[in-house]
C-alpha cells in the first residue's frame, strides 16, 4: 500500500519477522482532515489484547473525530501478524517498522503515538527515540517503565489513569509519576477500573478536551 487509504481497510505490511496486521482510518467525514496520523497500540498480546480492543478503538474514534488518520496494528503473532511475543523488544520494532511505514506514505504528517496498557508501555518506549508531535498513553504498564528504567520522555505527553484501576494500582502510578521530571498532563478518572468499563465516553471527551 503506498498511499493512505481513503476508507478504512485492513492489510498487511512487510515486518522483520514478515508482516504486520493494520488497520488504517481517514479522518471522521464532515471534518477536515489535518496532517496528522494517530498510530495506537493495543495491550498485552498474551492477555487478549488486539487492535480491536474497546479502549483502543476509543482512542481511534477520538483522534479521528479531531481530524486525524488513524493507524492501528496487531503487534507480532496476533491475528495476521506474524512473529512471537518479545517481552516488548520485538513489539517496540513492530511500532517503529509502522511508523516507518507512516512516514514514507504521509511524509508531511506529524505522527501522535498512543498506547492503552501494554501498548502505553511501548509507545512511550519508542517516544524516547523518536519523539512525536503527541504522546498519549492510557494505564501504562508501569511496571515496566521502572524495570526498564527509560530515559525522559521530553515530547508533549498526556497521561490518563483510572482511580480504580484494578490491574495496575492507582497509588503506584502516582509514585512514579512523581519521579518524572518532566511531567506529562495528568489525567486522573474517578471510577473508572483498568478498562474503563462505563467510562469510555468520558475518556473520549477528557482527551478531546486536552487534545483540541
Amino acid at each position: 500500500m503506498e498511499t493512505f487509504p481513503t476508507t478504512e481497510m485492513t492489510f498487511t505490511i512487510p515486518a522483520s519477522h514478515g508482516v504486520l496486521e493494520i488497520l488504517t482510518s481517514p479522518a471522521q467525514e464532515n471534518i477536515p482532515e489535518k496532517n496528522i496520523t494517530a498510530i495506537i497500540c493495543h495491550p498485552h498480546p498474551l492477555y487478549g489484547g488486539t487492535m480491536y480492543n474497546k479502549v483502543v478503538t476509543t482512542l481511534a474514534r477520538t483522534f479521528r473525530d479531531l481530524g486525524m488518520r488513524t493507524v492501528r496494528f496487531n503487534f507480532r503473532g496476533i491475528g495476521k501478524s506474524t512473529g512471537i511475543f518479545d517481552e516488548g523488544r520485538g513489539e517496540a520494532d513492530d511500532l517503529v517498522t509502522v511508523i516507518d511505514w507512516v512516514k514514507k506514505i504521509r511524509p508531511e504528517d506529524k505522527i501522535f503515538l498512543a498506547g492503552f496498557s501494554f501498548g502505553g508501555f511501548i509507545a512511550a518506549k519508542v517516544a524516547v527515540t523518536q519523539p512525536p508531535a503527541q504522546l498519549v498513553t492510557v494505564a501504562p504498564q508501569v511496571s515496566r517503565f521502572i524495570e526498564t528504567k527509560l530515559p525522559p520522555i521530553i515530547c508533549p505527553w498526556i497521561l490518563v489513569h483510572g482511580e480504580q484501576d484494578e490491574i495496575i494500582p492507582f497509588s503506584e502510578v502516582l509514585l512514579w509519576y512523581e519521579t518524572l521530571d518532566p511531567k506529562p498532563v495528568f489525567i486522573r478518572i474517578p471510577d473508572a477500573g483498568h478498562f474503563f468499563h462505563g467510562k469510555l465516553v468520558e475518556l473520549r471527551s477528557k482527551l478531546e478536551e486536552f487534545l483540541s
